[in-house]
């Protein structure tokens, strides 16, 4: 632990405060989390990815972080305050190393014998679940949605088009530590996503205004198996040419009043779906 860190205009101040903007984190290949529960998330999941932690002695204190696996500098709450992206900061910043996994990961290039997680259940494992974002502007939805699909045991998150960037602050916050949990693409078109998907043998799904019913579709054993979601542009959706890539447009039937449903909410009503029927059909299968 270093010396108390009291002035809010020191270089190393202003170099972390400037990752909330996305040419920085670009150039440097850093993001900022903040929180204490994101940064426990990364010390117990990715530890090697912290590079410096920033804390008030106070918060060092409460959350037991006095002697993190990290360099750490004590701060105060000014220089705190000036690091941190949210209006009232908990005390704790760290500068953490971005992660991106390729798609080619998420998606391997079909070969000989390969095929999605546990699709020949072989292993006893259960099958795929991947959630693609294609034009999801709003840090919060995105955060959200990997949230639940890292809640739902999903392998995977795929941004493509020109989603938000995964490590926008407020797209970070909103994993809440799921960012460490569950691998996140970027920088891929949707065709490209779900020509791959298909490859391997899952099925491909939308949610959409336009689609059945979710229930029907779950009656139809569509989601019994290895399934990739594509969900759209919060204002938009998803257009004529993208539901043309899909095997099938699904839409979660609102049963009440409310006129709409949220992205992030749909999603993770989808997601969870999903969860639930390759649990009952595996059960079902196994010997």
């Amino acid at each position: 632990m270093s010396d108390l860190l009291e002035n809010p205009r020191a270089g190393r101040v202003k170099a972390v405060a400037a990752l909330a903007k996305k040419d920085v984190r670009a150039d440097t290949g850093l993001f900022l989390l903040e929180g204490p529960q994101a940064v426990r998330e990364a010390i117990e999941y990715r530890p090697e990815l912290l590079r410096e932690l920033y804390v008030t002695p106070t918060a060092a204190a409460r959350y037991g972080l006095d002697d993190a696996p990290v360099d750490t500098w004590f701060v105060t709450e000014q220089v705190l305050d000036t690091m941190a992206d949210t209006v009232t900061p908990q005390g704790v910043v760290a500068v953490c190393q971005q992660f991106p996994t390729s798609v080619r990961e998420v998606f391997p290039d079909a070969g000989p014998g390969l095929e999605a997680r546990g699709a020949s259940a072989t292993d006893g494992a259960l099958p795929g679940l991947v959630a693609i974002l294609e034009q999801v502007r709003d840090p919060g939805n995105a955060g959200t949605i990997i949230r639940a699909a890292d809640a739902a045991g999903a392998d995977a998150v795929v941004l493509t088009g020109r989603s938000v960037d995964p490590y926008n602050p407020k797209v970070v916050r909103s994993t809440t530590g799921s960012l460490f949990h569950v691998p996140v693409s970027v920088g891929v078109t949707l065709a490209d996503t779900v020509a791959r998907a298909r490859a391997l043998g899952y099925t491909v799904l939308a949610a959409d205004v336009s689609g059945d019913d979710l229930p029907d579709v779950r009656a139809d054993g569509m989601l019994d198996g290895p399934t990739a979601w594509v969900f759209g542009n919060e204002a938009r959706g998803l257009t004529t040419e993208d539901l043309e890539l899909v095997d099938r447009a699904v839409k979660v039937p609102i049963y009440g009043r409310a006129e709409s449903m949220n992205l992030a909410t749909a999603a993770s009503v989808c997601l969870y779906e999903s969860a639930f029927a390759q649990r009952v059909a595996s059960s079902s299968t196994a010997p």
